[in-house]
């Protein structure tokens, strides 16, 4: 898979589309509004949930606050054809291994990459920002479904953790903390991850990365100590290979 880093490229990608005390992207809002600047129709893809329908609701209800159309690709006849004609993309979160899967299952991979190319707005949520990586190694999902392979979008060159989790010092859970499961990915993979915490998001524009949100990002790169990224900060050059 060669990487998509088009220079028309523009990605918003969330870590999480619910903040505690806020509604569903209340916290995003703004960088929403700024980023599809009066978009035509939105069009939502909802495979990372069960219950489609509902899902693509939500996300309508939301965007008609601001002013913007959803329509749902499930409801679409042929979803390849509605892709290559959309002109806004949102990709919500939810399991990351069924949302792969049918995006495999569909051959919606290529026409993804190729309208991103192009210059169309992409907006990932979570599950839908971690397949904008190169492979969805990085997921904190359960694999309920299997998907042929781990290789997803590659719109950036990075992965993505997201709702990354810091170590809760008071806690008494024995377990694996998110950071050690990142250093097992560095184990086996050269490729830079970025821990997105709740609340902070990425916007790419060309061969641009920058930090937004209320929060540092944590850099994890093989070989070396983890690095924070203050909100504001851009990244091209500490998630480079």
């Amino acid at each position: 898979m060669s990487l998509a880093r088009p220079a028309r490229r523009r990605l918003l990608l969330i870590s999480n589309s619910t903040l505690h005390g806020r509604g569903y992207l209340d916290h995003v809002e703004a960088d929403l509004r700024g980023f599809l600047d009066g978009a035509p129709p939105v069009l939502f893809v909802p495979y990372a949930l069960f219950d489609r329908d509902t899902y693509t609701e939500q996300a309508r209800e939301r965007f008609d606050k601001m002013g913007l159309s959803v329509v749902g690709i499930h409801q679409a006849s042929d979803p390849r054809r509605a892709v290559l004609e959309a002109q806004a993309l949102f990709i919500g979160g939810g399991n990351t291994f069924r949302l792969l899967k049918t995006l495999q299952d569909l051959s919606l991979l290529d026409p993804i990459r190729r309208r991103v190319a192009e210059g169309v707005p992409y907006i990932g949520s979570s599950a839908g920002s971690v397949v904008s990586a190169p492979t969805i190694r990085t997921t904190n999902d359960m694999p309920i479904v299997e998907p042929s392979s781990f290789e997803a979008l590659g719109l950036v060159s990075f992965q993505i953790n997201a709702h990354y989790l810091d170590p809760d010092p008071a806690s008494t859970h024995m377990g694996e903390t998110r950071e050690v499961r990142i250093r097992q990915f560095h184990e086996e993979n050269p490729t830079p991850v970025v821990g997105l915490r709740e609340g902070t998001l990425l916007e790419v524009a060309g061969d641009s990365v920058r930090l937004r949100g209320g929060l540092p990002a944590r850099i994890f790169r093989r070989g070396r100590e983890p690095l924070e990224v203050s909100p504001g900060a851009s990244l091209e050059e500490v998630v480079a290979i």
